[in-house]
């Protein structure tokens, strides 16, 4: 049985911490878990720390002491490894490797199934942390952000979602992606490194633009660019294929549907989406669902003939 076998199957055991004894001595000396390719066994096994041992009160008798230092010693290693493994991915991308390095260690630990379908809804699972370690993206506070009203709450798509994204819409260099409230840009910064597209963020909030700026500058993503604009103003004639995450309601998102439908009397354009927005793109006439709309997967849109 591979380590990382072992390591998802005794997932549970290491949240209990009166068995933690035992599972940290399986786990110091464990030196297969340190290799680069476990590395979604290292990122279940951070999970399961956090989760079993994570809050312990510093005061309580000696033995719990010893057990929350052996978990920090642990986690400070897991995650020490899983930083140079993020560092090297960067570089590859700044050297003009086009996002193999993210894909490859997100398929090399997925299921079958995970490689498949996505899960619906939206939930995180162990890919988004990927991600974020390879991104690095700085989060503005909650103070620095304004919503107005129809305004959706900002919220990151989850990463499978975006990978069912890129395969449903057949997305590919020749096309310009455009998110419509990108949020951090973890969207258009993934789908360009994973297909060579030009993408582009346009997103209301200031501080969201800024974290996206800094990311594609320090990645040298030459091909995404973030846009500062609302999307009722923003010039939306380059976009071949269009996303919306639910990022707003009512007559805002009319209005920006209404946009589109001008984009597509001059070329075919796609549209998808994730959430409730779906069921409003499916009502306009002159847009037809590659498959049933569904709020909790991604829908991919396309003209009508």
């Amino acid at each position: 049985m591979t380590t990382q076998a072992v390591c998802l199957s005794r997932q549970d055991d290491i949240r209990l911490p009166m068995q933690a004894g035992e599972e940290f001595s399986w786990l110091e000396g464990d030196s297969l878990l340190l290799e680069p390719e476990q590395l979604r066994a290292r990122l279940e096994i951070l999970d399961a720390l956090d989760a079993g041992f994570g809050d312990l009160d510093s005061v309580r008798r000696e033995t719990s002491r010893g057990i929350r230092h052996r978990a920090q010693a642990i986690r400070t290693r897991l995650e020490a490894i899983n930083a140079e493994l993020y560092q090297a991915i960067r570089y590859e991308i700044v050297h003009g490797a086009q996002g193999s390095g993210v894909l490859r260690w997100m398929e090399a630990s997925a299921s079958r199934e995970e490689r498949e379908s996505a899960a619906p809804g939206p939930g995180y699972d162990w890919r988004d942390e990927v991600l974020s370690g390879i991104l690095h993206l700085r989060e503005p506070s909650e103070a620095s952000v304004h919503r107005a009203d129809e305004m959706v709450f900002y919220q990151p798509t989850p990463v499978r979602h975006i990978l069912r994204l890129i395969v449903a819409s057949a997305l590919s260099a020749v096309d310009v992606f455009v998110d419509l409230g990108s949020g951090l840009g973890h969207v258009p910064l993934l789908a360009s490194m994973l297909t060579g597209a030009k993408s582009l963020g346009i997103e209301v909030e200031a501080a969201y633009i800024a974290s996206a700026q800094e990311c594609a500058q320090r990645l040298q993503l030459s091909r995404v660019r973030f846009l500062h604009e609302d999307a009722r103003a923003a010039d939306l004639s380059a976009g071949t294929v269009f996303y919306l995450y639910s990022p707003f309601t009512g007559s805002m998102l009319a209005e920006v549907l209404g946009r589109l439908r001008k984009q597509s009397a001059s070329r075919p354009i796609r549209i998808c989406t994730l959430g409730a927005c779906a069921c409003t793109v499916a009502q306009e006439s002159w847009l037809m669902a590659r498959a049933r709309p569904d709020p909790d997967q991604i829908t991919v849109f396309q003209t009508s003939l």
